[in-house]
């Protein structure tokens, strides 16, 4: 058993304020505000947080593949001006070159160096074997099954010997078994020193992963992007998830991002510009009744909903977030519970639930609301989704805009507030009543 290296001497990586915005009306459509983080050589560092949080434009501005429009990224020592030698990148969707054989794709990067074919040929194969492929240097991406897709993925970033090696999501397309295996096999040369590379940094929204695979964990709010907490795992390789100490770590994570969902994720009290998520109304009910349900008999830890249910950070948290705003449930300290009006609806028909539902939703989201009041005071009952998207675009970007009209078009169509031609683009009270 091997005690993590903590030290951080040595400094590959430094972030200084970075921003990173857009355009249209900047100030107000960060992606990343004020960022600020160190990764020292010897360690893993995680950027934990949800989609939105900004952590796959933060990884691309650190791989110097993109710039960002304030502050500054230091590698080595020198101001990053753009992709730099040594730092290296794993995708989630493996980015392999069809019509080339695992060793021609592993030896595209050398191939870009510049190294000699020999060497180009040597390397490769030494990688490949690394990483646990010997045998497939012939075969074709179409002929692997994804975990084989993406270890020559890792094979064409360690081929290169980086110095910091940049993960985005790699696991998470990926069935279970498989990205566990992966992530193993992966930790283990890790800690055998078999890597040459310094440091690794991975991008995740899986709470287990972070904690399992990572000497720091960096946490990231929403909109915009900040560094919000930074939490050091303790916990010596190899890690065992089912000890309490580990578990126990994953439920404060756990709590601290449910608490910056009630304090910094959404406001508590959504606003006529608040972006929402595109949660359906059956993964809502969904969730109501898995709490409604024995052994949570209304109370759950979300961990624990998590791992039974098979879901992310990015699969739970919206869903609960939901409910929460709409007044079925509550949120703290990592635990939810359904109040007495998601209790209501975990026990009514299918009628039952969209009255009570159609309640709460004009209730608590305000555009709801809005584009109801507009279909009422109008002649013809009928108003153009433009009307209504137009709004939202002074305060949401173009594709935030459209994405918050979206969810509330679905879920004012199950509530039967209004109807939504998808052809015309055109909201109505046809077929509606009341």
């Amino acid at each position: 058993m091997l005690t993590p290296d903590k030290s951080t001497a040595s400094e590959v990586l430094r972030v200084e304020h970075v921003q990173r915005g857009f355009a249209k009306s900047q100030d107000d459509l960060l992606v990343l505000d004020d960022v600020n983080l160190t990764i020292g050589a010897k360690e893993i560092v995680g950027l934990l947080g949800r989609s939105g949080s900004g952590k796959s434009t933060l990884l691309r501005i650190i791989a110097g593949l993109i710039q960002p429009t304030g502050g500054t990224v230091i590698y080595e020592g020198e101001p990053l001006q753009g992709p730099a030698e040594g730092i290296a990148m794993v995708f989630q969707t493996f980015a392999l070159f069809p019509w080339l054989t695992v060793l021609e794709n592993v030896e595209t990067g050398l191939e870009a160096l510049g190294v000699k074919p020999q060497e180009r040929r040597e390397r490769a194969l030494a990688a490949i074997d690394l990483i646990g492929l010997d045998g497939f240097e012939n075969a074709y991406p179409r002929e692997l099954s994804g975990g084989m897709r993406q270890r020559v993925g890792f094979a064409r970033a360690l081929v290169v010997e980086p110095t910091l090696l940049l993960m985005d999501e790699p696991f998470s397309a990926l069935d279970v078994l498989t990205a566990e295996t992966l992530r193993t096999d992966l930790l283990d040369l890790w800690i055998e020193r078999r890597l040459k590379i310094k440091s690794i940094l991975i991008v995740t929204h899986n709470i287990e992963e972070a904690v399992f695979m990572c000497d720091r964990i960096l946490i990231l709010s929403s909109k915009p992007g900040r560094v919000v907490a930074e939490i050091g795992v303790p916990f010596p390789h190899p890690r065992n998830r089912l000890h309490p100490e580990f578990r126990r770590l994953v439920d404060d994570i756990y709590a601290r991002m449910t608490s910056r969902i009630t304090a910094g994720g959404l406001p508590a009290g959504l606003e006529l510009g608040t972006w929402l998520p595109q949660v359906s109304t059956n993964l809502m009910a969904g969730l109501v009744e898995t709490l409604a349900a024995a052994p949570y008999h209304g109370r759950a830890d979300l961990p624990e909903i998590a791992r039974t249910q098979h879901l992310e950070v990015d699969d739970l948290f919206p869903v609960a977030e939901m409910l929460q705003h709409l007044g079925f449930a509550e949120m703290r300290e990592g635990d939810i519970w359904l109040t007495p009006a998601g209790k209501a609806f975990a026990e009514g028909d299918t009628q039952e639930r969209k009255q009570m539902f159609a309640g709460h939703l004009v209730r608590s989201v305000p555009m709801v609301a809005r584009i109801r009041k507009v279909l009422d005071e109008r002649p013809g009952h009928r108003a153009p989704r433009v009307r209504f998207e137009q709004e939202l675009e002074d305060s949401l970007s173009d594709s935030a805009a459209e994405e918050t009209l979206d969810a509330v078009i679905n879920w004012g169509r199950y509530a039967e507030i209004f109807s939504y031609d998808d052809q015309a683009e055109t909201f109505s009270l046809e077929d509606v009543e009341g």
